[in-house]
């Protein structure tokens, strides 16, 4: 993955990245450029799973989803786990209901979560409005990928 970094520099000049006169680098700094990269790498990941979400593309949405992911459910109450679980919710979700979840902003908790400001529209298979309002979506990561999705 390539990360982009601004020039920053620290107070005597020398970039964050830059080797110090021992050969050593600044841990610290490459930690934080790190962390942000993570933060941004997931940031996409969630994109993609929303577009996959919307498009209907249920094998697209578990692909950014680890195999033991944690779900609630909103239709019957309780939590789903696992890409089994998870993939027979939506298909029954996508048959009965047609939800489309736009997010609007991404924010990060000091606990290595992902909040989504997402606008959530939901119609009934007739049209029907079921559903028009804004609600958050808190995410955990491991190894890279979707763990849990808590509904805030």
């Amino acid at each position: 993955m390539d990360v982009q970094v601004d020039e920053r520099r620290l107070s005597h000049g020398r970039s964050i990245l830059a080797p110090r006169s021992d050969g050593s680098r600044d841990a610290r700094a490459h930690a934080r450029l790190a962390n942000v990269a993570s933060l941004d790498e997931r940031e996409r990941k969630l994109r993609r799973a929303y577009e996959a979400f919307n498009a209907r593309e249920i094998d697209a949405a578990l692909g950014l989803m680890h195999p033991d992911v944690d779900w609630p459910n909103v239709l019957a109450g309780g939590r789903l786990r696992g890409h089994d679980e998870l993939r027979r919710y939506w298909t029954l979700q996508f048959a009965t209901i047609d939800p489309h979840v736009e997010p609007e902003s991404f924010t990060h908790d000091g606990d290595g979560h992902v909040v989504v400001q997402v606008h959530q529209v939901v119609r009934a298979s007739t049209g029907e409005l079921l559903a028009d309002e804004r609600v958050k979506h808190v995410y955990a990561f491991r190894d890279g990928l979707v763990e849990r999705m808590e509904i805030a």
